[in-house]
């Protein structure tokens, strides 16, 4: 078996649960290889991300559309998308090997901005008024047709997966992985009326600032950009999916139970 892991520091590199894990993938069989680039289908079994949801952002863009199942070990904090803790990782190549393991397949959204470079997009793609500047005006269109102006501190578009991120955080829903839609949500709203709206994910979502406005920023995962007012964001989902591992009896709802702790 041949596993790449993804660290975004030296410092958990250098740490001691981290080499004693690799120590024991290797003791037990397992080629282990540090990666920093994109891989290429079936050069590895399984990516291992080492830290918390960030390091997972980060390791999608390293596994893009290559289909190899990443597995999340947490180092960090809350790790909703990690599904195990350091101190589990004894058994991890048995239960690899063994097939104790479930795969969820999670959607992307693909992020164009005035026509430039694509994005591939694991949690949400958010706009936000500087810090000292008014507020921001973003026009809402679904598949050619206006849902609304949303003047506030932001707009968010969401994933299933970052459903229980910042777009929660701001009151919008938990959609399951496979629940097939997008969430737009709304940052600090002018208006009472204006709440998340789920819209399915074959639309085709565009946001235009005004460009009577001032620059906003534009962050996309772990991509921060200052874009100029008038700036046409254009939303889809991307051609391919990211399969992230659920060891043993784990499921979307046992993770929502112990990260959330809701009442068992």
């Amino acid at each position: 078996m041949k596993i790449a892991i993804v660290a975004r520091d030296h410092e958990t590199i250098d740490h001691p649960q981290f080499l004693s894990m690799r120590r024991t993938l290797e003791r037990d069989g397992v080629q282990t290889e540090i990666i920093s680039a994109p891989i290429q289908p079936g050069s590895y079994d399984f990516v291992l991300s080492v830290g918390g949801d960030g390091t997972m952002l980060s390791a999608v863009g390293l596994v893009r559309d290559s289909g190899v199942p990443l597995v999340g070990i947490n180092f960090g904090h809350l790790g909703f998308l990690t599904t195990l803790g350091s101190e589990d990782t004894a058994t991890l190549a048995s239960d690899l090997r063994a097939g104790r393991y479930t795969i969820e397949s999670h959607t992307l959204l693909r992020c164009n901005v005035d026509a430039g470079a694509d994005l591939a997009v694991l949690n949400e793609v958010s706009l936000h008024r500087c810090l000292d500047g008014p507020l921001l005006r973003t026009r809402v269109s679904v598949d050619g047709r206006y849902v609304a102006t949303y003047i506030g501190d932001g707009l968010i578009v969401a994933t299933p997966t970052g459903s229980t991120a910042y777009s929660m955080s701001c009151g919008g829903p938990i959609l399951t992985p496979n629940s097939g839609c997008f969430v737009i949500t709304p940052v600090g709203s002018h208006s009472l009326t204006l709440r998340p709206i789920i819209v399915p994910d074959t639309a085709r979502i565009t946001l235009q600032t005004s460009p009577e406005g001032q620059p906003f920023y534009l962050s996309a995962d772990s991509e921060h950009r200052l874009l100029n007012p008038g700036t046409t964001v254009s939303l889809e989902r991307e051609n391919f999916s990211v399969n992230i591992v659920r060891m043993g009896s784990q499921h979307f709802f046992s993770a929502i139970h112990e990260k959330l702790s809701w009442d068992a």
